[in-house]
């Protein structure tokens, strides 16, 4: 039953979030600027949003290196950093989807859009030029969001990862407990290594995309 509540609610909010985000675009188009440009500033502020969240898991793993390779002085400190880094990991991860999901909102009222308006043209050539327009466009942000999305699912494990860390060392302040946590290290790193590497995919994508909408 608390599951069914929780997937109602989630419903309920991004229900609330695409009539909220559609009378934002009608603001903006009232005032002269068009869904393809709102797209385009989305799309750079995923990109940027992407960036930011490289540097963070980074700093986030040399925080984790510094613990492994504790050798004297205040461990309290070394444990409130680490749970400083995380935290500001997993804001710097909603951060990401947030942007991504506003990214596909504009996406997908400027296809329906762009979709609809091609029953409108008086002249076939016009229009068959204008719906293979729609599909290459489409073709090519479907290729973007997939790596967006793509880089985003690998930030949930490496956040766990990291929570867990935190966990243990939050009640075991103690030597023997970074002895305990070295293991852990490799595989973070690898996944974090990771991460890096579909975000720059993803970010590559993004300005493929849009020097390819702003052409």
């Amino acid at each position: 039953m608390k599951q069914l509540i929780i997937a109602f609610s989630a419903l309920f909010l991004f229900a609330c979030q695409n009539v909220v985000d559609k009378a934002v675009l009608a603001a903006w188009e009232k005032v002269g600027v068009e869904k393809r440009d709102v797209l385009v500033d989305r799309v750079e502020d995923a990109k940027e949003s992407q960036e930011e969240a490289q540097e963070q898991f980074s700093s986030a793993l040399e925080q984790f290196s510094t613990l492994i390779n504790f050798d004297g002085g205040e461990l309290q400190d070394v444990y409130e950093n680490l749970k400083d880094q995380y935290e500001a990991s997993e804001s710097s991860a909603k951060r990401v989807t947030g942007r991504i999901d506003k990214v596909e909102s504009v996406a997908d009222a400027l296809f329906d859009e762009w979709q609809e308006e091609l029953g409108n043209y008086s002249k076939e050539n016009l229009r068959r030029e204008s719906e293979r327009q729609l599909k290459e466009t489409q073709r090519k942000y479907n290729s973007l969001l997939k790596a967006m999305r793509k880089a985003e699912a690998k930030m949930p494990p490496i956040l766990a990862a990291l929570q867990d860390n935190v966990l243990y060392l939050k009640h075991n302040l103690n030597a023997s407990a970074v002895g305990a946590l070295q293991g852990e290290f490799g595989d973070i790193k690898k996944e974090i290594d990771l991460l890096i590497k579909e975000m720059n995919s993803a970010i590559n994508e993004s300005n493929q995309f849009i020097e390819s909408i702003q052409g």
